[in-house]
């Protein structure tokens, strides 16, 4: 019996199939495109959707007794359909700056504190709910013919099953659904004036919709008898995936995106929370909730200094067998040695890793990234290792602010390709003064995903008996308390640079 994780993300999707064992035997990936410009972020959802057939029925055509199919994906985005799913409109990005005015409007007549009390987020344009009046406000005749307001995870469920119904921790990026009654907030929506039947049925994290149509097992070549199952956000999925279960356990997730998800063990201070535009999320265990501190650059930041600073370094670390990646460490710390200095401590150089604007705790998408302490002595591989603390003293800053909200982090699990770095890991322990352990896994979303469908249909007996068949550690990293002190001293020059950069720029 073989179970699989379907990850829907911005820009691709992916399928990744295992054995009852835990064991990964196959994945596939496809990409579409997304369309970014001055009047509004969009992506095509039929494109989507082809993407979501084509990885299903790449893995089908190998494993064709699949049994269970769990579905994730990333939050905010929505798509109108008609009363079969029909697609009515292009669906508009979180990033999408349309609904800023009618976030403004439906947060004056409410209040903020009082949204954010029922539903765990800060008013925000980026949530589902300000682009829905965006479009009712500007696209009325698309409206009037809405039956169904999915998000993808829920969308591509009802493609498969028929049955419209959404888990918990995505309807929360709507804006409109309430995390202590765990249903669609009726004062919300009524003082929005959108009709709570447009959405799909709320549901616990890990919920079996059903078998597939059908018309669904003809196109992708499954089976009449595999079950679809409704994950959770992405976030959520790399938690379970992760094995943080308890208040102690946050995850590292070191992608594209640099993302700290600390569990709370019972409900946080929404007045604490909300400074720092921290959302409060149900968490797939009843009663424990979590929240997502993010940078928008973590490996992205890492990235851009290697395509277009390292290109030289790129050809050598190729001829000696190494990623741009090791190459870059191993010549900042011979370097160091050059000079005298201690290969481990801090550059003394201070990057602002806003590159694509500021996430928690700043939400805010006009900052710029600076780096700062250039001298015509500088290395590309003294760049490098900047960018590398910049991403870590925003982690820093982040795991400080949910600490005072209540968090009770003492280790961290780490997941994504920067978990490969020894050298990041080391200085993320140090810097927090927190062990962190990396897992062997680099996509613990699509881990968590299956991890929760083997639930749903039996193959695990619960969440324990499915992390310990599925997820793997390798390597500890200890924090050092003399660097600790060293990059904690730094870190308070770091906190004055985003005032000091955002008057500027």
């Amino acid at each position: 019996m073989k179970i699989a994780g379907l990850d829907i993300g911005t820009t691709g999707c992916k399928l990744t199939v295992f054995d009852e064992n835990g064991q990964e035997l196959g994945t596939s990936y496809r990409d579409y495109p997304v369309k970014r410009n001055a009047s509004g972020h969009e992506i095509d959802v039929a494109a989507l959707m082809d993407g979501v057939y084509a990885v299903i029925t790449d893995m089908a055509k190998k494993f064709p007794d699949i049994a269970g199919i769990g579905v994730t994906s990333f939050g905010e985005t929505f798509v109108m359909t008609d009363e079969d799913g029909n697609i009515l409109s292009p669906a508009m990005l979180y990033t999408d700056p349309r609904g800023g005015e009618e976030c403004r409007e439906l947060a004056d007549k409410l209040g903020a504190g009082y949204i954010a009390k029922i539903t765990g987020v800060t008013p925000h344009e980026m949530y589902g709910l300000p682009k829905i009046l965006w479009r009712k406000t500007h696209d009325p005749e698309v409206y009037e013919k809405t039956r169904h307001i999915f998000q993808m995870e829920d969308y591509v469920v009802f493609s498969l099953t028929g049955n419209a119904q959404i888990d918990y921790s995505l309807a929360t990026r709507s804006m409109a659904f309430d995390i202590n009654k765990l249903c669609w907030s009726d004062e919300i929506l009524k003082a929005a004036g959108v009709d709570k039947e447009l959405f799909s049925k709320p549901v616990p994290s890990g919920t079996d919709a059903g078998e597939i149509t059908l018309k669904a097992a003809e196109r992708t070549g499954l089976s009449k008898k595999t079950h679809i199952v409704s994950i959770s956000q992405d976030q959520v999925a790399a938690c379970v995936g992760a094995g943080a279960f308890e208040g102690d356990t946050a995850v590292d997730g070191a992608g594209t995106v640099q993302c700290l998800t600390p569990v709370f063990d019972e409900m946080p201070d929404v007045k604490k929370m909300m400074p720092g535009k921290y959302v409060i999320v149900p968490h797939v265990i009843p009663g424990k909730y979590v929240t997502y501190a993010f940078s928008y650059t973590g490996g992205a930041l890492m990235q851009w200094c290697t395509s277009n600073l390292a290109k030289m370094e790129k050809k050598l670390g190729a001829e000696e067998e190494l990623s741009v990646n090791e190459y870059l460490e191993r010549e900042y710390a011979a370097n160091r040695r050059k000079l005298g200095l201690d290969p481990d401590g801090p550059s003394g150089m201070l990057t602002l890793p806003h590159f694509a604007g500021a996430a928690t705790p700043y939400m805010d998408t006009g900052s710029k990234g600076a780096i700062i302490g250039l001298t015509a002595s500088s290395t590309v591989s003294d760049i490098y290792r900047s960018c590398m603390e910049g991403v870590t003293y925003e982690m820093y800053l982040n795991y400080r602010n949910v600490t005072e909200a209540g968090a009770r982090i003492k280790l961290i699990h780490a997941t994504g390709g920067g978990a490969r770095s020894k050298v990041f890991m080391q200085m993320k322990a140090d810097m927090l003064g927190l062990p962190v352990t990396a897992l062997k896994t680099v996509d613990a979303g699509t881990v968590g995903s299956a991890m929760l469908t083997g639930v749903a249909i039996g193959v695990f007996k619960d969440l324990k008996e499915g992390a310990l068949k599925m997820i793997e550690k390798t390597t500890t990293y200890e924090p050092r308390p003399i660097y600790h002190e060293k990059y904690s001293e730094v870190f308070k020059r770091y906190e004055r640079v985003y005032d000091a950069v955002r008057g500027l720029v």
